[in-house]
């Protein structure tokens, strides 16, 4: 199965919460209300100073997602 670079979700246990998911490596779930970021990946000392300078990149790209999805709804 493929998936999505990027998917949004909710829960209503977090109602003030909204979640993207990122499923390409490195795997991540960023919380919109606070872009409080999870890793779903271990990484060793090497991993984390190249993760480093993705990581913003990717953040802003699951950011931008969520814009880019928030906006075709609005247009529905």
């Amino acid at each position: 199965m493929q998936l999505p670079k990027f998917i949004l979700g909710d829960n209503t246990d977090f109602p003030d919460s909204i979640f993207v998911v990122h499923t390409e490596y490195p795997r991540f779930i960023i919380n919109l209300k606070d872009d409080e970021v999870e890793w779903l990946e271990d990484f060793d000392k090497e991993d984390e100073k190249e993760l480093s300078s993705e990581a913003e990149a990717l953040i802003t790209q699951a950011n931008e997602f969520y814009d880019r999805e928030v906006n075709r709804y609005e247009d529905d």
